[in-house]
């Protein structure tokens, strides 16, 4: 049985540690546990079932614990995400995601809390020195069975008219294990597939899909039951396991308890985060003050 999960560390440990044709490092930083791999063939690719490129992992704190938006972290986080973007040009924020479904609803809170600021300019802004803001427009995507559009057609679109330098997509997304639910953060340059952290994948959206690069943030909200059955029984896992963990051929995600508060503190640590990132020329409280 394939285990399901949309962290690249996840795969590596599934895949084996000694795999050809993959970079890893860790270090520490803020009290933050960073990983970076990097995917650098076909055949590391294959190996690991992701895409070719970068993949940073942050350990965090459980999410459940709060977080001031002076906290030293934010800006670590906010310096990986940096390193990923273009350094200058305007950049597109997607939320992507379903408001109605807790679990799904990281990528609609987290974009919600960017600040958006295409729109301003002229004298006003030179007066007030808000002349130095990257420019960003935000988005929230909603999902195909609302609207009717693919996710990827949206963006697509979009792109087209106001002619980003990238796009920086956020997303629920799935964990192999518990203890990583809510406790971990991946940036990627790869792109991103909609609706992978609840098991509805949909069309790819990447530089080839899209045109621009595109920069993915995520954390995992849920477990997928059969994945965490396999995890936890090796090989015991049977036949009639898979019945009980998935009955009428129905597949379960586990998600915390206190999904609510994880989504909601998720969304505020990368939305400030994300907000450094892109206006470097401005201190976390300056720009949260403009929200």
């Amino acid at each position: 049985m394939q285990l399901r999960t949309d962290l690249a560390v996840e795969a590596r440990e599934i895949a084996g540690e000694n795999i050809s044709g993959v970079e890893f490092k860790s270090y520490k930083e803020n009290n933050l546990s960073i990983s970076r791999l990097r995917i650098k063939n076909q055949k590391a690719k294959l190996s690991l079932g992701k895409e070719i490129g970068t993949y940073i992992t942050i350990e965090l704190p459980s999410l459940t614990d709060n977080f001031s938006e002076t906290d030293k972290r934010l800006i670590t986080i906010g310096e990986e995400i940096r390193r990923l973007l273009p350094v200058n040009g305007l950049v597109l924020v997607v939320g992507l995601g379903n408001t109605e479904i807790t679990p799904d609803s990281l990528g609609p809170k987290a974009s919600s809390r960017v600040l958006a600021t295409r729109h301003i300019s002229g004298e006003i802004a030179r007066s007030t020195g808000l002349d130095r803001l990257r420019p960003v427009a935000v988005i929230q995507s909603g999902v195909t069975g609302q609207t009717g559009i693919e996710t990827g057609e949206y963006i697509l679109s979009i792109v087209k008219r106001i002619k980003p330098t990238a796009v920086v997509a956020i997303d629920a997304l799935a964990s192999r294990r518990l203890e990583r639910l809510g406790c971990t953060l991946q940036i990627s340059d790869t792109g991103i597939s909609p609706g992978a952290g609840v098991g509805n994948h949909r069309t790819k959206i990447n530089a080839e899909t899209i045109g621009v690069p595109v920069i993915a943030i995520g954390v995992p909200t849920v477990v997928d039951v059969k994945t965490l059955a396999s995890d936890l029984l090796d090989n015991e896992y049977t036949k009639q396991t898979q019945k009980l963990v998935s009955p009428n051929n129905r597949d379960m995600i586990v998600i915390p308890r206190e999904i609510d508060l994880l989504t909601e503190r998720a969304a505020r640590l990368i939305g400030f985060a994300l907000n450094g990132a892109l206006q470097n020329e401005f201190d976390l409280p300056d720009l949260i003050s403009l929200m």
